[in-house]
């Protein structure tokens, strides 16, 4: 157990006050992973985007937050059941990590309970417990088979945090959840109450269908899915979103006036015309910095989402 113990320290993780099988980012690891965040960060060192940014990602759709050109192709995830449809998801990501218990493991965990005295082992409550305003509790729980949240869990995570979650792995009350203004992404539902799971890890990458996410991460939820957005790219994507938002405009405007086939106007209008009418329409649209930014990008890559 003491090497074990070792191997975790020297990997970043801190275990102190923390039972034997919950892992967490120590804060010193947490910002060496998230060092490129411009932003204030939480006092475990979680980086904390401002209220002011994450207002404009609620305009964002998952099209306009897709990073592979940046490094980061596993940003989505695309196969969890939604809530409320048409609600939008926007908070900052607490991970969570529950596994399915073992034998093993829960019998070292409940002697160092009594010795402490506990009268309670370490559950995912003490995680939900940590979240602060803003925070979308985000849980990979996909192994187990007990719901991890029902109604009255669900309900706490929304008045806690005014926000949602999004749980790889079932949950439990759903006609009670439903009934909560919330936003919420989750894998299948299941009437049984959670049994067969630990706590892993609080604070740490987690695994969400095809997306690794961090703590800290943007977290955008639509009617397509759920998009993770690395801090230090936020502003990039909204900025960016602009310039598509402003493009959108100008050619459902065109293709309004019944005067032009599709490939005249998208996705980018090829009559010397047309196209000095877009890019006037784009700098009215745009303030200075964001047109100097299409200009210097028109060249290389269309700020523009792919035809469908």
């Amino acid at each position: 157990m003491k090497s074990l113990i070792a191997l975790i320290l020297a990997s970043g993780f801190a275990v102190a006050s923390l039972p034997a099988q919950v892992l967490r980012l120590s804060r010193e690891r947490m910002i060496r992973y998230t060092s490129k965040s411009p932003y204030e960060r939480f006092p475990d060192g979680r980086p904390k985007v401002p209220d002011l940014l994450l207002a404009k990602v609620q305009g964002l759709s998952a099209e306009e937050a897709m990073l592979g050109g940046q490094g980061f192709p596993n940003n989505f995830a695309g196969d969890l059941q939604l809530l409320h449809p048409g609600k939008k998801l926007v908070g900052r990501a607490f991970t969570v990590q529950i596994m399915p218990a073992r034998a093993d493991i829960t019998e070292v965990d409940r002697a160092e309970f009594a010795r402490t005295g506990a009268t309670r082992p370490w559950d995912h409550q003490v995680a939900l417990d940590m979240l602060q305003p803003g925070d979308v509790l985000v849980m990979e729980a996909a192994a187990n088979v007990g719901g991890v949240v029902g109604d009255n869990l669900a309900f706490f995570i929304w008045k806690r945090t005014g926000n949602g979650f999004v749980i790889d792995g079932p949950i439990r009350d759903l006609d009670g959840i439903a009934e909560f203004d919330m936003p919420a992404y989750y894998r299948t539902s299941a009437p049984p109450w959670l049994t067969n799971g630990i706590v892993t890890g609080i604070e740490i990458p987690v695994h969400i269908g095809n997306a690794l996410v961090m703590p800290g991460d943007i977290v955008l939820g639509d009617r397509e899915g759920v998009t993770f957005i690395p801090p230090h790219l936020v502003q990039e994507v909204v900025d960016a979103a602009d310039i598509v938002h402003a493009h959108d405009e100008w050619t459902k405007k065109k293709f309004a006036e019944g005067k032009y086939g599709s490939r005249d106007i998208y996705s980018s209008p090829t009559d010397p015309a047309l196209l000095q009418e877009y890019e006037e329409f784009l700098k009215s649209k745009l303030d200075a910095s964001a047109y100097q930014e299409y200009l210097k990008r028109k060249n290389v890559a269309r700020p523009v989402r792919p035809a469908r």
